[in-house]
């Protein structure tokens, strides 16, 4: 475990040295605000993945842990409470995004591509052998620490303007940041772990651990091809650091 869990540090560290994300606090507000139009489109997207992988898994005990996560999406059934997408939003505009670029923007084709590419690679995992596996890496490396890595990035340029007076005003970034997280190591993660990344590594653990020499390499690949498909996402802006001599 501790080789996979340094491996997967390792993949972390790259990602958080993305040339867009290690310099986010450097660009203009109108590409940061394009980055957030386009980033939207992947946390709408989200839902649906996590529903294909749940189509696909055949484990119960990650079925479980994967329904509780998708149901905190929509925390209240009687429509009283906002929907973690309207949070989202709702922090948006409070960065000064406007309600009309809201409606004009549309996705990229780089966007589209990584959306695309999301399904993919959920749905090839659900063709392999040791397909529980490779999905619930794939939700817990692509679907949380990742998305949690990106976002401690975006909190960096978001903190001066949600941050008053020691009141955290945003709902969506900054929660997503630290219950999305890997806080714990594979070998130590409980199902009384408080993010969704440990939870999900209880059951991963236990497939890492019982599927024989061939299980790391399954987890490896998922997990690189996770990556990849989140750099893919924020290479389409590297033009904005090349306007900024970076």
């Amino acid at each position: 475990m501790q080789e996979l869990d340094t491996f997967e540090d390792e993949l972390i560290e790259q990602y958080k040295q993305h040339p867009v994300l290690a310099n986010i606090a450097r660009l203009s507000d109108e590409d940061f605000a394009a980055i957030l139009l386009q980033r939207r489109f992947l946390s709408l997207a989200f839902t649906p993945a996590y529903d294909l992988a749940i189509d696909l898994l055949q484990d119960e005990a990650a079925l479980r842990i994967a329904r509780v996560i998708l149901r905190e999406e929509y925390p209240d059934s009687r429509g009283y409470t906002h929907s973690h997408r309207e949070d989202m939003t709702g922090d948006m505009f409070r960065l000064g995004v406007s309600r009309e670029a809201l409606v004009h923007t549309r996705p990229t084709a780089a966007t589209k591509e990584a959306i695309d590419a999301t399904f993919d690679l959920i749905a090839d995992a659900g063709a392999h052998d040791d397909s529980d596996l490779r999905l619930l890496t794939i939700l817990r490396f692509w679907g949380e620490i990742l998305v949690s890595v990106e976002y401690g990035r975006l909190w960096e340029r978001m903190e001066p303007l949600l941050l008053h007076d020691g009141e955290n005003r945003s709902r969506f970034y900054y929660p997503h940041f630290k219950h999305d997280a890997k806080a714990r190591s594979l070998a130590t993660a409980g199902l009384l772990s408080v993010t969704h990344p440990d939870r999900l590594a209880t059951r991963l653990r236990e497939f890492l651990a019982n599927e024989g020499e061939g299980a790391a390499d399954s987890f490896r690949e998922a997990e690189q091809r996770s990556l990849q498909v989140k750099v893919s996402f924020y290479d389409q802006f590297l033009p904005a650091l090349e306007r900024l001599g970076i």
